[in-house]
């Protein structure tokens, strides 16, 4: 009896993008409006903010797509500050609640990255190092680089529709 083989190596091919890290300390809305500005992008702000465990972290997205080059451009934060309530007992009748700030993040394994630039096409590294290049002429952003996103744990967190 013969034995057939299917191969669907092709099928299910993941979606290629760059992924840019953004170091800076500026609020989001500030950030998209100069990426606009010097990359001559469009980023707007969409309604709903990317949800975690049941909103207890959520981060903002601001997105844009250009129908011309077929690209889909994302700005996503990686940093969610809660205030949480710190249940403590300390031995006497009433549990005292003490507020504090948790820190929550996208994408762990790059904690000290502020914002991702997620951008759907396949460009080359030449094309990547020009948005790089264009992004860190910036004054306000410290510093920004590629990452290479089949490296990363968690980038299903990077899936945004």
């Amino acid at each position: 009896m013969a034995v057939h083989k299917l191969v669907l190596d092709n099928l299910f091919e993941e979606s290629s993008y760059t992924l840019i890290g953004l170091h800076c300390t500026l609020e989001d809305y500030r950030i998209a409006y100069l990426l606009n500005r010097y990359l001559g992008i469009n980023l707007l702000r969409k309604p709903l903010d990317l949800d975690f465990n049941n909103s207890m972290s959520s981060y903002s997205v601001f997105e844009w797509k250009d129908n011309k080059h077929l690209t889909t451009w994302n700005l996503v934060s990686n940093i969610c500050k809660r205030e949480v309530d710190l249940k403590r007992n300390y031995g006497s009748l009433f549990e005292i609640q003490d507020p504090v700030i948790k820190t929550y993040n996208l994408i762990p394994e790059y904690k000290q990255v502020n914002y991702f630039l997620k951008i759907e096409n396949e460009y080359t590294d030449s094309r990547e190092k020009y948005f790089v290049n264009r992004i860190l002429r910036i004054p306000q952003i410290v510093t920004a680089y590629c990452i290479d996103a089949n490296q990363l744990k968690s980038k299903n967190n990077l899936i945004f529709s």
